[in-house]
């Protein structure tokens, strides 16, 4: 299934019958079967009631929810508690299923939904433990003005639950109630706290990358792998924060400050010798088929089992990788049209149906210190608040900042515990019962460290270490085998529930500022503008300091030294305020330059092709006195350039073509601006070269854990030496990710792996096997041509042999589906629940980030979630879409309504002030005490 969506039941034997009569029901559900006007009763009675009068007990006084054109509700309140009450209801109105099922998944639920296909998931969950983290959160950390708008946005929820059958909530209840007896239960507050963990584990940092970098021990050398994880190119993409330095009198981060030479050990790192997977240049085979392949054993098992389980987690907002951020950027007034600054913002997450925002505007009638919030913009469902927007004095966006925040340790485990340096620690054990719709309870049993939970003991394949883990001498025995730990900074209560609120309210940047501070987990670079002029910008988050290691490979749990000895505080964390070159640009590149900065934030930044190509299209706009405009704004995140067709696409056309067929192809490329639109003929095939240029010098030369399902290669059989001969013959050996994760994704890390081999006519990189077809290749020229060759045939199969008929947008399509039932269920229900495809545009670490996999396929994964262009001071000219609708219920007018606009890029107006939204108003619905 694919990873970025809530796991659906599998089909089973025995379940034939009920599959059948689920497609019977959403069939005459949906109006298309027998039963017409019974079945168009029934999807609208799940609809929500949008005008007229409804009486709720909990509220206090009047509530007036204006929906506009497109099913965006502003709500009126003349206090706090009812509206967070009315958000409550509404959104339950529109999204409740999607709420519930959001509510599973993040307390290792789902078994009780969806059955034992869950089981697996649902154990890795509750290993986690997010549920109880929520839990701690609300009663221990969260101020009581925080859980008392959780309190009121929960009792909005339930009036909307009460004396509703589920069938009378959204149409999937109908379906599965035929395959289970699931009961509806009331929110709680926790239920809202535990979403943000989702959050936090899908942008949790480098952990996939620790895993990868140790699986690829078992094919690479040490400086093989160092050259597939450069350094950040400071020289080529500029950070986004130009200079400061933490004063070392004050301990606080000066913007102003000169930087200096940092701790070299701590932000360089270090590659400890005992850790797991080291290696050297010496210890293991060259790169290529010729080196021995994984034998399933090993540290390479345990590690490569633990990213099966997490491919097998719901990624909710998206597969986790370079392709998860955003873009976000402030312009001052002093390049604008207005004056006053201009904001953007467009996360890059999953596509998913119905989107992961909810416009939503929360307005008390009359703004005081007892009803203080007048704010519009995303929120999550589920959720009370908003996450990104703007109220009457300040608006804010939010990427990704990518810190490292979690680590794995190999752990030496016996029967009473732990070794931790030379004694043994006893567990922290607990029992977990899940619940499991048409079968038996399970019980698990979950031990953790003092770091963390024991995450090896929720799969079978990882409950043993073979005999080859690759460790120092300084590695304990390895006796029955290591187990792995996670830490992470999000099993930890914190306070980012009460941020939220904070930032609502703020009217300045220090109140911006000291909002940003509690916002621990996930942690965000966070934008900033005003409506005195001032932009800004705030790294928040815990991240940890680590005593020794620099957190890239998993560390070893036996010895103290590699603990985390803290948190970076708040006060050192690097922020902007009014920088001289007028904006700041955002987009998951590096924060600051390391030299200057003492403090490790990760090794693994996002490589800067979006966020280069954002200050370039910047500072050409305004130079010679130019100005920017909103339109300007839309218009750059819309830009689809390519940078790697920048540097490869010129060595392409020098290649000297003889088949008439790939010179045909290649002729495509000749003039392209690099642009890639969904009409392009050269962006197609030139996408298609490269992915068979990292297939062809990199993916099949990694271990089977890293490359992607379907993808079969012939390689030396383990233990193999000396030359492949009779008695060594070569094996087939598949790959075993998920194709949403799979290596070599083509993101912009790979781009700097590329751009300097592209000036080596021979490198190890460029050398191949020949096969029946092809001739071995030793050059970079002659790798090059071979890959235009496979490309024109691959896409010669996809969209036929007139290359004037290509265009990128077959290829590269986005299709909507929705969160359970249109994953992986029947085809019939998959057509009723899912709409698409769309043919887009951009691509990979574009501006537009239309994300797509090399390893997998041309298939859009992630995409800008959101856009908005906020117009900061005349706040009615700001512009926003949403990726889907307003509306989660499948056959509502608002389901999609938004799509074909935000694929053309297009924004709508976005309603802000009293007059213009009632100007905007299509519905009233007035809630009642």
């Amino acid at each position: 299934m694919p990873s970025n969506t809530t796991a659906p039941p599998a089909k089973k034997k025995g379940r034939r019958a009920r599959l059948i009569l689920l497609v019977l029901v959403l069939a005459l559900v949906a109006g298309v079967g027998y039963g017409g006007f019974w079945g168009v009763t029934t999807v609208r009675a799940s609809f929500p009631q949008t005008t007229g009068e409804i009486r709720l007990d909990s509220l206090s006084g009047e509530v007036e929810v204006k929906r506009d054109a497109n099913g965006v509700p502003q709500i009126y309140a003349d206090n706090e508690a009812d509206l967070f009450r009315a958000q409550g209801y509404v959104q339950a109105q529109d999204r409740f299923y999607e709420m519930d099922v959001r509510r599973h998944v993040t307390a290792g639920r789902l078994s009780e939904m969806f059955g034992e296909s869950q089981i697996e998931t649902d154990s890795f969950l509750r290993t986690l433990g997010w549920r109880r983290v929520a839990q701690q959160e609300y009663d221990k950390v969260l101020s009581p003005e925080t859980k008392k708008y959780l309190q009121a946005y929960a009792e909005g929820v339930n009036a909307y639950l009460k004396d509703r059958d589920p069938a009378d909530v959204s149409v999937e209840y109908a379906a599965l109630a035929l395959t289970n007896d699931y009961a509806i239960e009331p929110w709680t507050p926790v239920d809202s706290v535990a979403w943000l963990k989702a959050m936090a584990w899908d942008l949790r940092g480098n952990m996939q990358d620790e895993i990868d970098r140790s699986l690829m021990t078992s094919r690479m050398s040490a400086s093989q792998i160092k050259q597939l994880y450069p350094d950040y190119p400071y020289a080529l993409h500029q950070p986004i924060v130009d200079g400061g330095a933490v004063d070392e009198s004050t301990g606080k981060f000066d913007p102003k400050g000169s930087a200096g030479d940092g701790d070299g050990d701590l932000t360089t790192g270090e590659t400890p010798g005992d850790v797991p997977g080291s290696g050297s240049d010496s210890s293991s085979g060259t790169s290529g088929t010729s080196g021995s392949s994984s034998d399933g054993s090993g540290a390479q098992s345990q590690l490569g089992a633990l990213s099966e389980v997490l491919d097998g987690v719901p990624a909710l907002l998206g597969p986790n990788g370079n392709g998860i951020g955003s873009n976000s950027w402030v312009v001052s007034g002093q390049y604008t049209t207005s004056g006053k600054p201009l904001l953007a913002n467009d996360p890059h997450l999953a596509p998913q149906l119905p989107s992961l925002w909810y416009q939503m505007g929360l307005h008390c009638r009359s703004v005081s210190a007892t009803c203080r919030y007048d704010v519009s913009g995303y929120t999550f469902s589920g959720m009370p608040g908003v996450i990104i927007g703007h109220n009457d004095k300040i608006a804010w966006g939010l990427t990704n900042l990518g810190a490292d925040v979690t680590d794995l340790y190999l752990e030496k485990i016996g029967p009473d515990g732990y070794l931790v340096d030379g004694k043994v620690k006893p567990f922290t054990v607990r029992e977990e019962t899940i619940k499991v719709a048409g079968g038996s309870d399970r019980t698990i049993t979950v031990r953790s460290t003092d770091r963390g939970p024991l995450v090896s003991d929720r799969s079978t394949d990882l409950e043993k270490v073979g005999q080859k883990a690759p460790v120092g001498n300084a590695a304990p025995d390895r006796g029955t085998g290591y187990g792995v730990s996670l830490q992470w900074t999000a099993l930890q209560p914190g306070k980012s529930m009460d941020a939220i609120f904070a930032l609502d309210r703020a009217k300045d940047f220090d109140q911006f500022r000291a909002a940003a501070k509690n916002f621990e987990v996930p942690s965000q670079n966070l934008i900033y503008a005003d409506t005195e002029g001032h932009i800004g910008y705030q790294s928040p988050g815990k991240i940890p300091q680590r005593a020794k290691g620099d957190g890239t490979l998993p560390a070893p749990g036996w010895d103290s030294s590699y603990r985390w000895k803290g948190y970076i505080p708040f006060e050192q964390l690097p922020y902007e305020y009014n920088p001289k070159r007028g904006y700041i640009v955002t987009a998951n590149q590096a924060v600051i330059d390391a030299k200057g900065y003492p403090d490790l934030l990760t090794k693994d930044w996002g490589y800067g092709s979006r966020s280069q190509r954002i200050n370039d299209l910047i500072e050409s706009k305004t130079k010679d006195g130019g100005k920017i405009s909103p339109d300007d704004m839309r218009t750059m995140q819309t830009d689809n350039r390519s940078e790697i067709a920048t540097l490869l696409n010129p060595l392409l056309l020098k290649i000297d073509i003889s088949d008439p067929y790939v010179r045909e192809a290649q002729k495509l490329l000749e003039g392209w601006d690099y642009t890639q639109e969904p009409d392009s003929a050269a962006a197609a095939y030139f996408n298609a070269v490269w992915r068979n240029v990292l297939k062809l010098s990199f993916g099949n030369k990694l271990p089977k854990e890293l490359r992607a399902e379907g993808d079969c290669i012939n390689v030396r059989p383990a233990d193999a030496t000396g030359p492949v001969d009779e008695q060594n013959k070569l094996v087939r050996e598949c790959g075993q990710r998920d194709p949403d994760s799979a290596q070599p994704d083509g993101g912009d890390r790979w781009y700097e792996v590329v751009r300097p081999l592209l000036k080596q006519e021979k490198s190890e990189w460029w050398v191949t096997p020949g096969n029946r077809t092809d001739q071995a290749t030793e050059t970079r020229d002659q790798l090059l041509a071979r890959a235009m060759k496979d490309a024109r045939w691959e896409l010669t199969a996809k969209l036929g042999k007139d290359v004037s008929t290509w265009s990128w947008g077959r290829l590269h399509q986005l299709t909507l589906k929705n969160q359970t039932l249109g994953t992986a269920g029947p085809g019939v229900v998959q057509q009723l629940l899912n709409r698409g495809p769309w043919n887009l545009g951009g691509g990979e670490a574009a501006v537009d980030a239309t994300g797509w996999n090399a390893a997998g396929g041309y298939e859009v994964i992630w995409v800008p979630s959101m856009r908005m262009v906020v117009n900061v001071g005349d706040w009615d000219k700001s512009r926003w879409i949403n990726l889907t609708g307003a509306s989660g219920h499948a056959f509502n007018s608002h389901y999609t309504d938004q799509t074909d606009a935000w694929a053309k890029g297009d924004l709508y107006d976005w309603a802000y002030g009293k007059a213009a939204v009632d100007a905007a108003t299509k519905d009233t619905l007035k809630l009642k005490p």
